[in-house]
């Protein structure tokens, strides 16, 4: 009685499992490809398990009809194969055949991705953003156009997107699951590749999809998040131009946020910028806010409003333990807060 019933635990945690592999948000599951990059790594993945499976199926076809057919019934010494050289050359030749089979493809779709030549060119017209990872935040920089972003990644649909990517700390890792990669961000050299996010994946994704730290790095590694906004080009080119538009701080609006761009300026603005004016990447010691009212993350975790604000100011070690930002600033009182929300929500440059 016991081990049946661990068999019908066990059969009931495989048919979960089971169910639950099919589970998956088009914004996050690489089993939902979005791109070029994943729809290449997803056939990969596809070809070694059906590689995989079909072994597992023929040494156990094979398992139960020697079991069954060849069952010792006497005491005789059945006939023996060894060294028998046709078996040998079988059992050989099927594993390299293989091997050859995954073999080719998966180099085929390494010179792919590794193809980056298009962004080291000289007045390259493709479109290069330089990715710096920090402890716990990523920074978005777009040499080309002379604009930086931060946590919120901007990119258009239906062409390839080039990735320049370095740490300013530790090692981290670049990864948007839905899309492609991973690849690791080093201090002491640069990693390069490309993705493409395909149009269509991003509407049924509602042209967000989620970014993470595949690299443990820390003790908020898993809270290392970004989000990717998609739009057409001729959509991206209007936000590029939007921002280059904002070369001073944007004007508060309200009284509220008049005094929350005042506290902004004494508290916080030695570290965040709010500008179209990048400095050098090592001079960047947070996350730039010039859009930041147009996010739909704070901190990249938590939902974009003046309450999630206000909590991540208070205490961020609460959200990120091991942020640079606990610290940085004298505690505020609950007008401020709301003072200093109200100016940061009014960081827009999408009318």
């Amino acid at each position: 009685m016991k081990r049946l019933a661990k068999w019908r635990l066990i059969s009931l945690f495989a048919i979960l499992a089971l169910i639950l592999s099919g589970c998956g948000e088009p914004f996050l599951s690489t089993l939902q490809p979005a791109g070029e990059v994943a729809d290449m790594q997803y056939g990969l993945m596809k070809l070694s398990t059906y590689i995989m499976v079909g072994v597992i199926l023929v040494v156990m076809i094979i398992f139960v009809l020697v079991f069954f057919r060849f069952r010792r019934k006497d005491d005789k010494i059945p006939k023996q194969v060894e060294g028998s050289h046709k078996l040998e050359i079988i059992w050989t030749v099927i594993p390299i055949l293989l091997l050859l089979i995954l073999a080719v493809p998966t180099v085929a779709a390494t010179f792919k991705l590794a193809d980056v030549s298009k962004m080291d060119q000289k007045n390259t017209k493709a479109l290069v953003i330089n990715v710096r990872s920090h402890l716990y935040w990523w920074d978005f920089e777009y040499p080309g156009q002379k604009i930086v972003t931060s946590q919120e990644l901007v990119v258009p649909t239906n062409e390839k997107v080039y990735f320049s990517l370095k740490s300013m700390d530790v090692k981290h890792a670049f990864w948007i699951p839905a899309v492609g990669g991973k690849m690791d961000t080093n201090t002491d050299n640069i990693n390069k590749f490309w993705l493409e996010f395909d149009s269509k994946k991003a509407d049924e994704a509602g042209n967000l999809f989620y970014g993470k730290c595949a690299e443990l790095c820390g003790p908020s590694h898993a809270l290392m998040d970004f989000k990717v906004k998609t739009m057409s080009r001729d959509q991206f080119d209007g936000w590029v131009k939007a921002m280059q538009n904002v070369k001073e701080p944007q004007k508060a609006t309200t009284a509220a946020a008049q005094q929350g761009q005042e506290i902004f300026n004494k508290s916080c603005v030695g570290c965040h910028a709010v500008t179209q004016q990048p400095k050098p990447e090592a001079a960047r010691l947070a996350p730039n806010l010039t859009n930041f009212g147009d996010r739909s993350r704070v901190a990249g975790i938590l939902d974009h409003n003046k309450t999630e604000i206000k909590n991540w100011i208070r205490n961020p070690e609460t959200y990120k333990p091991g942020n640079k930002m606990t610290g940085k600033y004298p505690e505020m009182s609950e007008d401020q807060l709301n003072a200093l929300s109200e100016y940061l929500m009014g960081l827009k440059v999408q009318q």
